[in-house]
């Protein structure tokens, strides 16, 4: 059997797996990245990315007990580098931790998912993830796509 111009070879049961029905599909890959930092200031507190794992779990846990849709995924611990300009030959830089969430709408367990619904969860998540965290911006990335989620009110 071939797909594209590779060969396809099953996997035996004497290896031990099988592929699973209905699990193969596109990827639909997707990322949260949300500072550790809170605020702007170099003193601000950094958070653990403990808080950002434990809020994900709180909000994707919810969702299950209730029967709604929930993504779930993995945590890494990143740094952001930067640089701005400033006056003529001059530039500000700095860096800042970041909590990474990435995952996949799995065809599996979300296949029946649309790409809007999932876009939604992220939503949702990354300003669950951005409040507890104290966040004034949030960056999400699904497919071939970016935004970023700004809060309204930090109060």
């Amino acid at each position: 059997m071939t797909v594209g111009a590779l060969p396809c070879f099953a996997v035996t049961a004497r290896d031990g797996y099988e592929r699973i029905a209905g699990s193969e599909g596109p990827r639909r890959e997707f990322r949260i990245t949300v500072g550790l930092r809170h605020g702007y200031e170099r003193h601000g507190r950094i958070y653990d990315i403990e808080e950002a794992v434990r809020t994900a779990h709180r909000w994707m846990t919810e969702r299950a007990a209730r029967g709604a849709p929930f993504l779930s995924g993995m945590f890494t611990r990143g740094e952001v580098v930067y640089a701005w300009p400033r006056h003529e030959g001059e530039a500000g830089s700095d860096r800042e931790p970041v909590a990474i969430f990435t995952g996949e709408a799995i065809p599996l367990y979300a296949g029946h998912l649309d790409d809007a619904t999932v876009e939604m969860l992220l939503d949702e998540l990354a300003a669950e993830i951005g409040q507890a965290l104290g966040q004034e911006e949030v960056y999400v990335a699904y497919r071939d796509r970016t935004w970023i989620l700004r809060a309204r009110d930090l109060g």
